[in-house]
């Protein structure tokens, strides 16, 4: 027997949704008024539309809360973007620190697509469309970072110690020469009496 006058759950009120007023997203319902984003309360449809675990963002917060961080990932030529969301009420997580995993690829199957060899940064598996190679290791393209600063690397912008990649910069920073005409300056040079 037909349900006469009633329809689907909204996703965000609980409420009735009638055809006439209904958003559906990923196969929820919504009342047009309440497909909003999750953090900064805007109105939400196809274009400006992200998913991140059953929650619903503009492109800007979910950019913010989920995409990538760091130099290079400002809002336009030359800019750096240091606003994260937090008048948003957007809470970070601390990025995890560097824990690398000696896991050999004993299956045919792993050796031939990549399935079970581990990233060297986050220990997740590395496939071969995201694979990146350094320092003798895999790396999936968006762990391929300097260790110190974050900073994306390329093969030809990496450099490594210890197993570990880093840009050139913070190399020559932290393992480089140091001393008078190494970029410390002459404040740096102490005279031994």
């Amino acid at each position: 027997m037909p349900n006469w006058g009633g329809g689907n759950k909204c996703t965000a009120c609980r409420g009735t949704v009638y055809h006439a007023e209904e958003v559906q997203c990923d196969g929820k319902s919504f009342h047009k008024c309440c497909f909003l984003c999750m953090v900064c309360r805007k109105g939400l449809d196809s274009t400006t539309l992200a998913i991140h675990d059953q929650e619903i963002y503009c492109k800007s917060c979910y950019g913010k809360k989920y995409g990538p961080k760091g130099y290079g990932y400002g809002q336009g030529a030359g800019t750096l973007n240091m606003d994260r969301g937090e008048r948003l009420g957007i809470k970070h997580q601390e990025t995890q620190s560097h824990k690398p995993t000696t896991n050999p690829n004993p299956s045919k199957y792993a050796q031939k697509f990549g399935g079970s060899e581990k990233c060297a940064r986050c220990g997740d598996s590395v496939y071969a469309a995201e694979k990146v190679m350094g320092a003798g290791k895999p790396w999936h393209k968006n762990c391929f970072r300097c260790l110190k600063c974050g900073k994306s690397l390329e093969s030809t912008t990496q450099t490594e110690k210890d197993g570990e990649i880093y840009c050139k910069a913070c190399y020559a920073k932290n393992f480089g020469p140091k001393g008078f005409g190494y970029g410390q300056g002459a404040g740096a040079l102490v005279h031994a009496q």
